[in-house]
């Protein structure tokens, strides 16, 4: 399939790919992303003032500072559903609207300081929980009813380590495309 230009603004890394085999090292990989996210957020975001946050990425696309406030929201939802996931027997998660989620006030206009401190603890917890957890921990699984899909939690870790470096990609090639 060719990319388009809308494709390279939506997927500036591509989009995940599903190993075949998910290893330790890749796992390993994948915790250490996770950990390392706030601070490759804070470094994308760094210096940039209230004009440049509320530039969207590409068209019909969240501002920056949405992007960011979305990034929290998102793996907040993540780091319960794996809580669920590590306590029940395949619990069903709650989808939400992520576009409402952004549109609420907190999303659209707060300071993006109080969601990178946010993601910096809570990356902090779920890098402790990730790097504890025992091969039989990441064989658990939640059902999303959205996607009516029961994952392991061994690869939803590599789609949340996706999902943070995909958003600060956003985030670093608006930056460069706007020469800021």
């Amino acid at each position: 399939m060719k990319e388009t230009a809308i494709d390279a603004l939506k997927y500036p890394i591509g989009e995940f790919q599903k190993p075949e085999i998910i290893t330790q090292a890749i796992l390993a990989t994948w915790i250490q992303e996770i950990a390392d996210l706030p601070q490759q957020l804070k470094k994308a975001s760094s210096n940039l003032n209230s004009q440049q946050l509320e530039t969207p990425y590409r068209p019909d696309g969240w501002t920056v500072r949405q992007t960011i406030h979305h990034v929290a929201d998102s793996h907040i939802n993540a780091y319960c559903r794996f809580r669920l996931a590590l306590t029940e027997d395949i619990p069903s998660v709650r989808p939400y609207d992520e576009n409402a989620w952004a549109a609420l006030p907190d999303g659209a206009n707060a300071p993006i300081e109080w969601s990178l401190a946010l993601l910096e603890m809570l990356h902090k917890r779920w890098a402790f929980l990730l790097e504890n957890m025992t091969e039989s921990d990441f064989e658990k699984k939640f059902y999303h009813p959205a996607t009516k899909h029961s994952n392991p939690l061994k690869l939803i870790t590599g789609m949340y380590a996706w999902h943070g470096k995909h958003h600060v990609a956003h985030i670093t090639s608006l930056r460069k495309w706007m020469d800021w």
